[in-house]
């Protein structure tokens, strides 16, 4: 019986799949954005096979040619991945194919499964996109160290269970992001150390019989050491699990403050105010101005957990080797990729132009018994009393002004009540134990919140930031230097120098 099936795998298939089993099983949507990563994947492989003896000089010169027109054409449009030929694998060599010739474009394959190759792919394209990620979180820890640097005595009421805690300052709040987020970098870091790794050369699983060189490639793609074992490489993805776990937990920090800036803007609250180019309107209600942006970062979180829930329940019951189910594995990761760099791209501006109320913030602070805790560490450190006697003093008179609808600043009310509670302070020394500004002063210890220690903290934070951008360039620059390379062995090889006489 004649084969009459067009696939490049199709030797032992009598006839076309159906329409319904190609619908089913192609991935064109979420390989688009791949082509670039497979062309050159494909272009240092077959640099690889010339270089080794497997093709010939004139087999790798064909194959460049049409490789680099493949590129060319896909950027101008006049390249269009279809969905009858499965992948953007399938497509770029069939491209390939139709242009250089079987004899030529056939030979590109060789030692070589599309298993290793659509992690190749994979991988190229993760560490980028890891890289741009830590700019715009890099970015957003910049916004918060000048407000930090601005605000290092501005005084406002921290938050626990919602409710007023202790004094904190503006500066403080923003170093706790900066904190939270040099967290995320370093998750996101050590993704791409688990990235930064090359699968080609692992073939279908077990390698292969012809005499490849996988340190060239890894060296021609910039990677910086090779996945040895095959069957590891082709079963493994905690390459994609471990990046989009760092993203789901920065989400959560983004989404944290959102909730804060929702909050922090209502009239209630009154403590900040979104400037127009980063609010929203009523359809109806004219006096509104909504806060979308921190709303949406809040809602599409949800998003992004359920990305690593989709991929974690596919992995876990797959055995060792590939299994299409492995298909699955890259549209979560893509989707957690856009959402936080949308939100990493609209965030940053939106925190730089909030407009902070401090004289409501320092109202708020004084107005609901902030200042508690200064009072009972006072009666500890001049009265010699147990902290727990004291936490039941001053807890008593807080309880009694409150019934009364009083608060610390009825100087006189305050004094009668610890006076009743064999406390003898005068007005003055009342004054000064509850003021929010000396209470910032004084919480001096190592990560507080005096303004001496946010203003070293946001140096550190910076000093930080200063070589994660650094380590980010240098990751880009090696990326970057690894293509040129690799486009000036292909300009060799085009001129009509043999690959084993290429200067690299």
């Amino acid at each position: 019986m004649t084969n009459t099936s067009t696939k490049l795998w199709s030797g032992r298939f009598r006839s076309n799949l159906s329409t319904e089993t190609e619908d089913f099983t192609q991935s064109i949507e979420v390989d688009s954005r791949l082509v670039p990563h497979d062309i050159w994947g494909s272009q240092v492989h077959a640099i690889m096979l010339a270089r080794q003896g497997i093709i010939s000089d004139e087999d790798l010169r064909h194959i460049l040619r049409w490789l680099g027109k493949a590129e060319s054409d896909f950027h101008d449009g006049k390249f269009v991945l279809t969905p009858e030929k499965e992948d953007v694998h399938m497509n770029v060599e069939s491209y390939l194919i139709e242009g250089a010739g079987s004899e030529y474009g056939g030979k590109l394959h060789t030692a070589r499964s599309r298993n290793d190759q659509v992690l190749v792919d994979a991988h190229l394209y993760i560490r980028e996109q890891l890289l741009d990620t830590q700019q715009g979180v890099s970015r957003l820890c910049r916004v918060f160290l000048a407000i930090a640097q601005e605000h290092s005595g501005t005084v406002m009421p921290g938050y626990t269970h919602t409710q007023h805690a202790q004094p904190i300052s503006l500066g403080f709040w923003a170093t706790a992001y900066v904190s939270m987020f040099l967290r995320d970098q370093k998750r996101l870091n050590a993704a791409y150390e688990l990235v930064n790794l090359n699968p080609l050369g692992a073939c279908a699983l077990a390698g292969t019989s012809f005499p490849i060189n996988r340190n060239l490639t890894t060296e021609l793609l910039g990677f910086e050491a090779v996945h040895e074992h095959a069957l590891d490489a082709i079963s493994s993805r905690d390459f994609i699990a471990e990046p989009l776990f760092a993203l789901t937990l920065l989400m959560t920090t983004l989404s944290r403050l959102g909730e804060e800036i929702v909050y922090w803007t209502t009239y209630e609250f009154n403590i900040a105010t979104l400037d127009d180019a980063y609010a929203t309107g009523s359809s109806i209600m004219p006096q509104k101005k909504n806060p979308d942006i921190a709303e949406l970062t809040r809602g599409r979180t949800g998003r992004v957990y359920a990305a690593l829930m989709d991929l974690l329940t596919n992995l876990k019951g797959l055995p060792t080797g590939y299994n299409r189910d492995l298909q699955e594995d890259k549209p979560p990761l893509w989707e957690a990729f856009d959402v936080v760099q949308s939100c990493l791209g609209v965030l940053p501006g939106l925190i730089e132009t909030l407009e902070f109320n401090t004289d409501r913030l320092e109202l708020l602070v004084n107005a609901n018994f902030a200042t508690a805790t200064e009072l009972a560490n006072f009666l500890v450190s001049e009265q010699g009393l147990p902290f727990r006697k004291c936490h039941e003093i001053v807890g008593s008179v807080v309880g009694s002004l409150a019934k009364m609808g009083k608060t610390f600043q009825d100087w006189e009310e305050t004094q009668k009540l610890l006076q009743s509670e064999g406390i003898d302070l005068s007005v003055t020394q009342l004054q000064r134990i509850l003021a929010p500004k000396l209470s910032l002063r004084n919480n001096r210890s190592l990560g507080g919140t005096s303004p001496a220690e946010v203003r070293r903290m946001v140096e550190v934070f910076e000093g930080q930031l200063n070589e994660i951008d650094y380590q980010i360039r240098s990751r880009q620059e090696q990326i970057d230097a690894a293509y040129q390379k690799t486009l000036r062995i292909i300009e060799q090889v085009m001129e009509g120098k043999a690959a084993a006489e290429v200067n690299f």
